[in-house]
């Protein structure tokens, strides 16, 4: 039989219509709910069967992601061990519409045990889950999109929406800012655009470092030997005062092969572009590309250098 667009349509309009109806339930026990989630002092275990399980996990991955750590625990392991996952200082976040899941009911009486708070979502306050949780946030009756009206569909979208909801309100309650989400997401490109200077700068063998009297011999030594392109020469007080890279010495060797016997401090590049520490890196990367330079002293308050930046560098943490 043919595709019936418009029915797909409708499945859209009933998903929508199932998370709108939810904004009026958002009350005074959603408020409670969010401040269990902020006040717990171990981490929210989530748990579900099935579809419901599925958007736990989603929920879960949302919650660790946002500052709230936080694990999934499937309620037919614990029941065959894993329930060791869960301690007292923990919240157990339980998903279930129907609040009847065997799997859930057979777990509830452990977690008494243990002392552990339940906050659930259901669609059923008076099931067997929301008459013996701590909390119960109701979603209320939600007609699926299934034509059969069986299979899991709108519910399983409010409840991934109510989730959101419960999370996110968590991280703005906890003023957590786009460097803190960052730190969860090193791998990706968040985490790489909020990357510090600090994290990749190099330091120690690789950064090399000579002072003004060195000969510039010395200095091209220290450059080979680091595998660098530039080394740093610092003044008697200890700060910056200044750079020498492979670019200056190609400069001044075209003209006076003698310049290797001379000090560095004749023809390093004095007052040269610097950054500190705590500067993001594609802001450095910026420097880089609009002085058309390869290399960056990274110094503190007082200019006294911390390590180097190198081209190299941001092109090895993805930046370039």
């Amino acid at each position: 039989m043919p595709i019936d667009r418009e029915y797909a349509r409708e499945v859209l309009r009933t998903e929508a219509a199932a998370i709108v109806s939810l904004e009026g339930r958002l009350g005074e026990t959603f408020s409670r709910a969010a401040e269990m989630i902020l006040g717990c002092r171990g981490r929210i275990v989530v748990t579900g069967m099935g579809k419901a399980g599925l958007i736990g996990a989603k929920i879960s991955a949302t919650l660790a992601s946002t500052g709230t750590p936080s694990l999934f625990l499937h309620p037919a392991e614990a029941i065959h061990g894993d329930l060791g996952r869960v301690v007292r200082d923990d919240v157990v976040l339980a998903l279930s519409n129907s609040g009847e899941t065997d799997e859930l009911t057979l777990l509830l009486p452990a977690l008494k045990r243990i002392g552990t708070p339940i906050l659930s979502i259901t669609g059923s306050p008076q099931s067997t889950l929301g008459t013996l949780s701590d909390l119960c946030l109701d979603m209320g009756r939600i007609e699926e999109a299934c034509p059969l009206g069986l299979a899991p569909s709108a519910s399983t979208t409010a409840m991934l929406a109510l989730g959101d909801a419960l999370a996110l309100t968590v991280l703005k309650a906890r003023d957590f800012k786009a460097e803190d989400y960052a730190q969860f997401h090193p791998g990706g490109d968040l985490g790489r655009r909020l990357m510090k200077v600090g994290e990749i700068m190099r330091t120690g063998e690789r950064d090399p470092r000579v002072t003004e009297a060195q000969t510039v011999q010395e200095a091209l030594t220290a450059i080979t030997k680091a595998r660098a392109g530039a080394v740093t020469v610092v003044a008697a007080d200890g700060r910056l005062a200044g750079i020498f890279t492979d670019g200056d010495l190609r400069r001044h060797i075209a003209g006076d092969v003698s310049v290797l016997r001379g000090s560095v401090g004749r023809v390093m590049t004095r007052h040269p572009v610097t950054v500190r520490p705590d500067a993001l890196a594609v802001e450095a990367l910026r420097i880089l590309r609009e002085r058309k330079i390869d290399e960056l002293p990274v110094v503190d308050p007082e200019a006294r250098p911390l390590g180097m930046l190198d081209v190299q560098d941001l092109l090895a943490a993805g930046l370039v």
